[in-house]
């Protein structure tokens, strides 16, 4: 399984702690994104950082929507560069866990923040967008 990670909050009086894991996962900005293997080590450090991102376990349909429109190689985007046929093929090996994500793209994408805003980003998911969510899909849609 995959899990998609977005971070939320900014960097404003972050703990030394939580600014490495951020930084060891990749997520310098607000509204960025990256995708994480369902591991021991993964999910310790969204424990330790679980004030200042989202994340949930995502579908096929919605990593590859999350490649073809948001992914970039470079510079340029992804859409630009290859066939749908061939994102959808490599965004199926990668979700089976056959490629790394690095491999084929930028392994962070840089998302909009969601239609319709978010609840809040001081309170925990169920009252606002902060942790563990059980719909990763419909966030990412919203941000895409």
């Amino acid at each position: 399984m995959k899990i998609a990670v977005v971070r939320i909050r900014g960097k404003r009086k972050v703990k030394p702690k939580i600014d490495r894991t951020l930084e060891l996962l990749r997520l310098s900005r607000p509204n960025h994104c990256v995708i994480v293997d369902d591991s021991k080590p993964s999910i310790g450090m969204l424990g330790i950082v679980k004030d200042y991102v989202t994340f949930g376990k995502i579908d096929g349909e919605t990593l590859f929507k999350l490649i073809y429109k948001r992914g970039m190689k470079g510079s340029k985007r992804i859409s630009e560069l290859s066939k749908k046929e061939e994102v959808q093929e490599s965004a199926k090996k990668i979700f089976e866990g056959k490629m790394k994500l690095s491999e084929f793209i930028n392994p962070v994408f840089m998302l909009n923040p969601p239609r319709k805003g978010y609840k809040s980003i001081k309170k925990a998911y169920p009252l606002g967008d902060l942790g563990k969510r059980e719909e990763m899909n419909t966030l990412l849609r919203r941000m895409m």
